[in-house]
């Protein structure tokens, strides 16, 4: 607790308040103005401060939570990043009593709705939610937040719902990214596709609308030939590859799903690596091949293992220590080429998540993971 209580000391002095007020804005409880209790978080995060959840939590006769996971196992890459920062960060607020009951879906917007009920109806005290179908999670969450279970979104958001908070890369900004990049690599009057998962998703759309609005402003006279949908699918996305590079003079594709290898394999069936310029999202090790050949020209790094980290720190410290939610924490997107691709975490062998791992018993409604 000493050293708890040098950073409330530190935090007071910087703010040039008391150590009370550091406290009452730390945990969200007494009167104390919105400018203050934001400027005193803003130093808190600025020094790195984390109050200590396991102490709290025994002084507190060992309060805890229930915090409900409702994620992807697939995409296989991109999930298990995200699961990696959720698991590794449900271990230490573990300390705080904090129970999780891990319930994954097959894939994205795939029996999530039915999901979200269950957690619900367990009794959790907030939900972790991929939302793969904002408009029809809306009502779900809402009814949810109305009874007190607080819904953090993490990598897409459901804008128009009632969620607490959201952890993401801001999509606009990410294909906004990714339609700069394409208009510098290719020449004027090029022709581009952009390959989505499914569009009914905030994050897709979202990205290809980025794409979209930025890729003529650096290229005069470009073109968006198509925008097709692939749904996750390894095999669609292989074939609707193939009848996009059948378009005369296509330049560019930009996959805004991290389903891109069915992608690179289409293009190295037409012989066209290197010369259909190619940008993809986020990163994962058996993209390394595709980077060394020149079929991939970029990738849009969105951080998936700090997403699920943050979507448990802030949902834990809000059940635990009554911290507000920030609006949104959105994460800064990295542009990934062959000559920094030996930089990022995530380019390691990342290791499958086992079904223990991540709380699936094929016999139970659920379970739960302290």
């Amino acid at each position: 607790m000493a050293k708890e209580s040098r950073g409330v000391q530190l935090i007071a002095e910087i703010a040039r308040v008391s150590r009370g007020t550091v406290d009452r804005a730390i945990n969200g409880r007494g009167r104390i103005s919105q400018e203050t209790r934001e400027r005193i978080l803003d130093i808190a995060r600025q020094i790195g401060y984390t109050p200590n959840l396991a102490a709290r939590a025994l002084s507190a006769n060992r309060a805890t939570a229930r915090i409900g996971v409702c994620i992807p196992r697939e995409i296989h890459f991109f999930y298990d990043q995200l699961w990696g920062g959720i698991l590794e960060e449900a271990e230490r607020v573990a300390q705080a009593g904090v129970q999780f009951i891990n319930r994954p879906v097959r894939g994205l917007g795939q029996g999530e709705a039915e999901v979200f009920r269950e957690l619900v109806t367990s009794g959790v005290d907030g939900i972790i939610l991929t939302a793969g179908n904002p408009k029809k999670l809306k009502a779900l969450i809402d009814k949810a937040e109305t009874k007190g279970i607080r819904v953090v979104c993490v990598d897409t958001d459901a804008p128009e719902s009632r969620r607490s908070s959201v952890v993401y890369v801001e999509p606009f900004l990410s294909g906004r990214l990714a339609g700069e990049l394409m208009g510098k690599f290719v020449p004027p009057g090029s022709k581009v596709a952009v390959v989505a998962g499914m569009l009914v998703s905030e994050d897709h759309r979202r990205k290809a609308e980025g794409f979209s609005d930025m890729f003529p402003k650096h290229c005069p006279d470009g073109i968006i030939a198509a925008v097709i949908e692939a749904h996750e699918d390894e095999d669609e996305s292989f074939q609707k590859t193939l009848k996009l590079l059948r378009i005369p003079g296509l330049a560019g594709i930009y996959v805004n799903t991290v389903n891109c290898l069915p992608v690179c394999r289409a293009l190295g069936a037409r012989n066209l690596e290197g010369k259909v310029k190619l940008i993809t999202s986020d990163l994962f090790a058996e993209m390394s091949p595709y980077f060394a050949k020149g079929t991939i020209a970029a990738s849009i790094y969105h951080q998936p293992h700090q997403q699920g980290q943050m979507a448990v720190r802030i949902m834990a410290d809000n059940l635990i220590s009554r911290a507000p939610f920030p609006p949104a924490v959105s994460l800064s997107p990295s542009v990934v080429m062959s000559s920094n691709l030996h930089l990022f975490r995530d380019i390691l062998i990342n290791e499958p998540r086992s079904s223990d791992e991540l709380g699936m018993v094929p016999s139970g409604p659920y379970v739960a993971a302290s």
